[in-house]
C-alpha cells in the first residue's frame, strides 16, 4: 500500500491512497485505479487538497469540465488527471462530476491518439464508474467501444483500468451482452494470459462477471480461454489458481467449455488442486469436477483414472460443508458402474 501525504494549514491529509489487490480475495475489487498518483506542482497539489477536503468542490469541478474541452492537450491532460483524483478520493464528487457534464468529453479522451491522454481519460471514467448511479450514464454515453479500443491498444495501465471500467459497467446486467459484442472478450482473454499480475486479476474478474451470459461464454471458449485458465490453475505460484478456477466454474455450464477444458488437460490439474490446494481451491475444484462428470460417463472414468477418489475422500473429512457435500456426490458418481450407453462424442474423447 502506498500513500501520498500532504500538509495544508497545519492539517495532514492521507487520502490519496493506492490499495493493492488483496491476495486473500477471490477476485480483484477494481475499486479504483492503482496506478499511482500523478506528479503535481505544489500549487496544483494545494488546489486538489482543498477540493478533496472542502464541502463545496463545485466551482473546481465546473472549471475542470470546461478544461476538458480545451484545444490544448496539456490542459486536457491536467483536467482529466485532477478529475480522476477527486473522483477517486471523495465519493460524493463522482455524482457531481457526472452531473457537471464530464462523461462525454472524458469518453472522447479515451479515443485520443495521445496514449497518456487516453490513459487519463480511461482512469477518470473508471473512478466515475465506481458510483452505481453513473454506470448507466457512462454506458449510454457510448463508453463501451472506446474502452474496448483502449483495452486493445492502450498503455498497460490503460488496459488494466479499461478492464476494471468494463467490469463496473458489466455489473449492470443489460450491459454484459453489449460489452461482449464489442469485442472485449478476446482482449480480456489476452490480458489474462499475457498481462502483469494486476492485469491478470482484473481480467479474470471481468471475465467472471461477463461470462454469466451464455453468448459471452461461447466467445471466451472460441478465444481460447480454457488453455489460459488451465495453465494458470496449474501454476500454484501465480496467485491465480482460485481466480482461474472460479472463471472455469462459470464457463463449464456449456458443453463446448467442458470439451475444451478436458482437451486442454484440465482434469489432472483439477485433481491435483483437490489434493494439494487450499481449502477454497479444493472446494471450487470439486465443484468443477462434479459439473463435468454429472452427465458424462467418459469424464467420470477420466477423473477416476487420475486418482481423484482418495483426495476427494480426504475432502469429505476435512473440507468446508459445501466441499464435503460436493465431494461426497462426486465420489458417488465415480463409483457408479460404467453405463453401457455411451454417446458418439464420448467415444471420440475416450
Amino acid at each position: 500500500m502506498g500513500t501520498e501525504s500532504y500538509t495544508y494549514m497545519g492539517r495532514s491529509f492521507n487520502e490519496f491512497t493506492i490499495n493493492d489487490d488483496s491476495t486473500s480475495s477471490a477476485f480483484s475489487d477494481c475499486n479504483s485505479d492503482r496506478s499511482g498518483e500523478f506528479a503535481t506542482t505544489s500549487s496544483q497539489s494545494r488546489r486538489l487538497i482543498i477540493a478533496c477536503a472542502s464541502e463545496d468542490s463545485d466551482d473546481l469541478i465546473r472549471q475542470l469540465v470546461s478544461d476538458l474541452h480545451s484545444s490544448s492537450i496539456e490542459e486536457q491532460k491536467q483536467a482529466a488527471m485532477e478529475i480522476r483524483l477527486i473522483a477517486k478520493n471523495k465519493p460524493e464528487n463522482r455524482i457531481k462530476i457526472a452531473k457537471a457534464g464530464a462523461i462525454k468529453p472524458l469518453i472522447s479522451l479515451v479515443s485520443s491518439q495521445d496514449l497518456q491522454l487516453q490513459e487519463y481519460g480511461v482512469t477518470a471514467i473508471l473512478n466515475l464508474s465506481l458510483c452505481d448511479e453513473n454506470k448507466e450514464l457512462i454506458a449510454s454515453a457510448g463508453a463501451i467501444k472506446p474502452l474496448v479500443r483502449a483495452l486493445n491498444s492502450g498503455t498497460s495501465t490503460a488496459k488494466e483500468n479499461s478492464a476494471c471500467a468494463l467490469l463496473r459497467l458489466a455489473q449492470v446486467e443489460g450491459n454484459k451482452a453489449a460489452i461482449g459484442r464489442s469485442g472485449a472478450i478476446p482482449l480480456l482473454v489476452n490480458l489474462l494470459g499475457s498481462g502483469g499480475i494486476r492485469g491478470k486479476k482484473d481480467a479474470s474478474t471481468a471475465l467472471y462477471t461477463l461470462c454469466t451470459v451464455k453468448e459471452n461464454k461461447m466467445r471466451a471458449v472460441k478465444a481460447g480461454i480454457m488453455k489460459v485458465l488451465v495453465e494458470l490453475m496449474a501454476d500454484f505460484e501465480s496467485n491465480m489458481v482460485d481466480k482461474s478456477a472460479y472463471v472455469v466454474s462459470v464457463l463449464v455450464s456449456v458443453p463446448e467449455a467442458k470439451t475444451a477444458l478436458v482437451e486442454e488437460g484440465g482434469v489432472p490439474v483439477l485433481v491435483e488442486i483437490v489434493e494439494v490446494g487450499s481449502q477454497r481451491q479444493k472446494e471450487i475444484a470439486a465443484v468443477i469436477l462434479l459439473q463435468i462428470c454429472d452427465d458424462s460417463v467418459t469424464y467420470r472414468t477420466m477423473v477416476a483414472r487420475e486418482g481423484a477418489i482418495p483426495p476427494l475422500v480426504a475432502l469429505t473429512q476435512s473440507g468446508t460443508n459445501r466441499a464435503k457435500q460436493k465431494a461426497e456426490k462426486l465420489i458417488e458418481l465415480l463409483r457408479q458402474p460404467r453405463s453401457t450407453r455411451t454417446t458418439t462424442s464420448e467415444i471420440v474423447l475416450a
